[in-house]
C-alpha cells in the first residue's frame, strides 16, 4: 500500500504590508510633483517685464498707407 502524502508546511497567511509598500507610490508621487515644481523655474511675479523693442528706424514721410483714407463726401 502506498503511503500517505507528507506534510511539508503549513500555509500561514502572509504578514500585512507595511505602511511603506503600502503608500510608497503616493510619496513618490507627491514628492515628484514637489520636485517638479521647485524645478520648473521662478514664479511670473519674479520676472521683470523686458522694455519694448524701439524702432530701429525713424519716420519717414514717403511712406505711404495701404489703405487711402475714406472720404468724408459722399
Amino acid at each position: 500500500m502506498a503511503k500517505p502524502p507528507r506534510v511539508i508546511g503549513v500555509l500561514t497567511e502572509p504578514a500585512p504590508a507595511s505602511w511603506w509598500k503600502r503608500n510608497r507610490h503616493i510619496v513618490t508621487l507627491c514628492v515628484g510633483v514637489f520636485l517638479g515644481f521647485q524645478l520648473c523655474g521662478v514664479s511670473e511675479a519674479d520676472h521683470t517685464p523686458e522694455p519694448a523693442p524701439a524702432p530701429s528706424h525713424t519716420g519717414d514721410a514717403s511712406v505711404q498707407p495701404l489703405l487711402p483714407e475714406p472720404s468724408t463726401t459722399r
